[in-house]
């Protein structure tokens, strides 16, 4: 699928241009709150965007967006708590704005969204490299270095997107049994399932006695296992789409 991204008016394009210095965390409070303002932003600007995006790649990567900040933004309300630190309840006045202009914005935005998603997650790439590295706070440091690699995922994801590269259809359904192959997965891409979380999400699709998962050069999980008394090479993407069968 090639995406061509319908060019905004120079007034929404020139002041939706969310462009930053690259961000970094010198104090554990100083991570905690821009990385929980970065992680609401992503949410709040993908919710007011995805009834506005005409791309259907775009909708689902909103979607996405949605689901695994939202999962991420949790985690670190809960660390935070932990170690003492208080975490913002809303964005600052320049995230705001932000989405206020998505908001009030005449659809279709999908090139102002994708140009605001390629900034913001430059930014939360070097704020989270730079905190995993360098942190103060040994929990919030693994945190930043479990996190990174979606947030590169997302990065790659996006750009493919808004350079109007080929894209996978992340609206392809996962197969979930042995005797259909759908074509269009697994998806190649940057997979940041460990080995025991691509296992378990085989598992929970229906599958028994998962083994000999490697990930291969394309970021794909590939193994054996059996359903219904058949084994079958089996194979996961960063999608987390469950196909059997050789693709």
């Amino acid at each position: 699928m090639r995406i061509k991204l319908r060019v905004a008016s120079l007034s929404i394009g020139t002041a939706m241009a969310f462009v930053q210095p690259a961000l970094s965390a010198e104090t554990a409070q100083d991570f905690v709150t821009k990385a929980a303002i970065g992680g609401m932003f992503e949410v709040q600007s993908s919710k007011v965007a995805q009834d506005k995006l005409q791309d259907r790649t775009l909708k689902d990567f909103a979607q996405k967006m949605i689901s695994d900040h939202g999962a991420a933004n949790g985690k670190l309300e809960t660390i935070a708590g932990e170690q003492k630190l208080q975490v913002p309840s809303d964005l600052d006045a320049a995230h705001k704005s932000e989405v206020d202009k998505l908001q009030s914005a005449a659809a279709p935005v999908d090139a102002p969204y994708a140009d605001m998603q390629k900034a913001a997650h430059a930014d939360a790439v070097s704020l989270f490299e730079s905190y995993a590295k360098d942190g103060d706070n040994a929990a919030l440091k693994s945190f930043a270095n479990e996190t990174l690699p979606t947030l590169k995922m997302h990065q790659e994801m996006i750009g493919k997107v808004a350079a109007g590269a080929p894209a996978a259809d992340s609206t392809a359904p996962a197969v979930s049994n042995a005797d259909t192959t759908n074509p269009a997965a697994p998806v190649p891409g940057a997979n940041s399932f460990t080995e025991d979380q691509a296992k378990s999400a085989i598992e929970k699709a229906g599958y028994s006695d998962v083994s000999a998962l490697t990930k291969d050069d394309k970021g794909i999980w590939r193994g054996t296992a059996s359903k219904d008394g058949k084994s079958v090479p089996i194979a996961l993407d960063f999608q987390g789409n469950v196909v059997a069968g050789n693709n």
